[in-house]
């Protein structure tokens, strides 16, 4: 028998799936990632316990189930963007990695004329935001920041773990995309963000496709994972590509939702697509294909905020079922969810969240669909800006989280008035990771081969009256919007 794994590094965990050559699950194990505050709006995670905890993710999916080394035909790495880690010569760490989620470099972002964010957003496809390691590295060179000084190189989480088990400094194009110092037309890193962020391309890992297998792993990794030294890694791509590809969002016209704690709307696209609205960002994948696409700070994090606020003990399910007791639209509240800053479609750290419309007739079961719906019309206004790009879509996937709530999936499907596909498995990035390793090992025959090996339930069908409903409300929505 033959298996495939995927390594998907996310912000909170680092999991280890396992698969038949099909995709159906044979072993999965998932190590929790601590995530670190030591300043307000600072955000890190320590590159050697997340390296720590992808080797055991590794070690414990393979010893839940007796197969051979080698049975395991190859690894293939999702991994979250946006990090940034200070890294020397020799591998070692100089700083702890910043995740996508720290604001430190706010005040840099925020100094950008018009002119030079609409400049430097059609070369690099990223509109400028705390999120990037672009601005991350002007907040380093502005601050003085000892590890920028010292750096050799500087690399996200899954470029200093392939340096630290291969030696190799490699990064993917997706990955590369996600810096803010890229050229996703030119494949090549760009001139002019490295120049005002202050970088020499030496200190920049060199792009190489999804498919780039690395072979000879360090054999104390590989012992430590439980696998032969000879397998091969593929270099996969981003979690939001994977998780498109790992679903079977792949034509043209087919969106994947995902919404975890925060939320994302991607479609992959022929060629590179920019929006000059700078709503949505751009990431090439292959040499042929993008995927534009927006990720939204606020997804079950404002159903958690809304929950602790409400001092509600009941479990998740129940707590976001009371929702239904109320009709679409929350008897007039309107929710904008920005509680935590907001990237797409606005990009503004600074943004908050607001309620409109409150009476004293409104009760909890009001405030909890007011969140529901303002987190899925957020979710809709970044699919309005894809649609202004790639058309209007034909078929909408979604995963995460929130897709376990049959309430959420009507009201997503009532608001997009699209249907609404579900798959089965919980992971999508895995499997996309997984299944981009078969194509580079020569298992698999393309990308769009994958579709035949994802099941997906019964589509959840859009009532056509409350579509109609929904369309007036947004109106409104967009209307009260002070941002």
């Amino acid at each position: 028998m033959s298996y495939i794994i995927g390594l998907d590094l996310g912000t909170t965990s680092a999991k280890a799936v396992i698969f038949y050559l099909n995709g159906k699950v044979k072993s999965e194990a998932e190590r929790l990632i601590t995530t670190y505050y030591p300043e307000p709006g600072w955000v890190e995670q320590v590159p050697n316990e997340i390296e720590s905890l992808a080797i055991k993710a590794i070690r414990d999916a393979m010893d839940n189930v007796n197969i051979g080394k080698e049975e395991v035909k190859a690894i293939g790495i999702s991994c979250a963007m946006h990090s940034l880690i200070c890294v020397d010569q020799e591998g070692k760490a100089l700083s702890n990695a910043l995740i996508w989620s720290d604001g430190r470099s706010s005040q840099q972002a925020d100094s950008f004329t018009e002119q030079d964010r609409q400049e430097l957003f059609l070369k690099t496809g990223v509109p400028i935001h705390p999120m990037t390691p672009f601005t991350k590295l002007l907040w380093m060179k502005e601050a003085g920041f000892e590890a920028y000084k010292k750096a050799d190189y500087f690399m996200s989480v899954k470029e200093y773990l392939l340096f630290r088990w291969f030696g190799e400094r490699v990064v993917d194009y997706s990955m590369a995309s996600a810096t803010g110092l890229f050229n996703p037309k030119t494949l090549e890193w760009d001139g002019t963000a490295m120049e005002v962020a202050a970088v020499d391309e030496n200190q920049l890992s060199k792009v190489v496709p999804p498919t780039y297998i690395l072979n000879g792993v360090d054999e104390v990794v590989a012992d430590e994972m439980g696998l032969s030294q000879e397998i091969p890694f593929v270099i996969g791509a981003a979690d939001g590509q994977l998780a498109n590809l790992g679903i079977g969002a792949i034509l043209p016209g087919e969106v994947a939702i995902t919404v975890g704690t925060s939320g994302a709307v991607r479609q992959f696209s022929k060629g590179v697509r920019i929006n000059e609205k700078r709503e949505t960002f751009s990431y090439a994948f292959t040499d042929e294909y993008s995927i534009i696409g927006g990720p939204s700070n606020n997804g079950g994090i404002a159903l958690q905020w809304l929950k602790e606020l409400l001092n509600n003990q009941d479990n998740y399910s129940d707590f976001i079922e009371k929702a239904g007791n109320v009709a679409p639209g929350a008897d007039g509240i309107i929710f904008h969810p920005y509680i935590n800053g907001e990237r797409a479609p606005i990009w503004n750290q600074r943004a908050t969240g607001n309620f409109s419309g409150l009476s004293i007739t409104h009760k909890q079961e009001h405030f909890i669909r007011a969140v529901l719906e303002g987190i899925t019309f957020n979710l809709y206004q970044i699919e309005r800006a894809l649609s202004r790009l790639a058309g209007e879509p034909s078929k909408i996937y979604v995963n995460g989280g929130l897709a376990r709530s049959p309430l959420w999936l009507q009201m997503l499907a009532d608001i997009f008035g699209k249907e609404v596909y579900v798959a089965e498995t919980h992971h999508s990035s895995a499997w996309g990771a997984a299944w981009t390793a078969l194509v580079a090992i020569e298992e698999a025959n393309s990308f769009g081969e994958i579709k035949n090996n994802i099941q997906l339930g019964e589509p959840i069908v859009p009532n056509e009256k409350t579509h109609r409903i929904y369309e007036e409300i947004y109106k409104e929505y967009i209307k009260r919007s002070r941002v």
